[in-house]
């Protein structure tokens, strides 16, 4: 289970996925202020204070809550080697009791996307979440038109659905988002997005 107070770090084959620190702010706020025309049409609308230290600050005490708490596991993508920040994977909304689920988001610096690592995150998050926190179902939702984040949870073994109408505010709009999970036991056959 993890409410337990000791740091939660997933290794993958290129990255080690772990907290945000205080020490991240730097990195964070480049890597989402060079990325912002690629993730603002996917993302709520940023706070005005979005970069802001302070903010940032926030989100590191938040992660720490959280963590403690057994209510999300916030990581941050970092590259083995120069440990660049790549990017942040979160399994947040962590239900107990019968439902044993939680809910996947994630986001990429632009000069990152489409190398592999976040396909590499979802998989280890969802191993963790499976095999080390003994959650039986992972749910993610994303914007019909989204077709790069679509085949990325197809790929990672999510299947569709269906679809929740005014799901998020997305870019100060209410949008509706195509519903994607993936089972810890899945007897799923295969699924047609629609």
């Amino acid at each position: 289970m993890l409410r337990s107070r000791r740091k939660v770090a997933i290794d993958t084959e290129r990255m080690i996925l772990r907290a945000p620190i205080h020490a991240d702010f730097r990195a964070w706020t480049e890597l989402r202020d060079e990325s912002r025309a690629f993730l603002t049409p996917w993302e709520p609308t940023w706070a005005a204070d979005h970069l802001t230290r302070r903010s940032f600050t926030n989100r590191v005490y938040w992660a720490q809550r959280s963590v403690s708490g057994g209510t999300a596991l916030p990581l941050f993508l970092e590259r083995r080697g120069d440990g660049a920040l790549l990017g942040a994977i979160t399994l947040d909304n962590i239900r107990r009791g019968p439902s044993l689920a939680g809910t996947l988001g994630y986001w990429i610096g632009e000069r990152h996307k489409r190398q592999g690592y976040m396909r590499e995150a979802i998989e280890g998050v969802v191993h963790h979440a499976f095999h080390r926190m003994d959650l039986s179902r992972i749910e993610a939702a994303c914007l019909p038109e989204n077709t790069p984040s679509r085949a990325l949870l197809e790929s990672c073994g999510f299947k569709y659905e269906g679809v929740a109408q005014s799901y998020l505010q997305i870019n100060g709009r209410w949008r509706t988002h195509v519903l994607y999970a993936a089972l810890r036991l899945d007897r799923r056959g295969r699924t047609e997005a629609g």
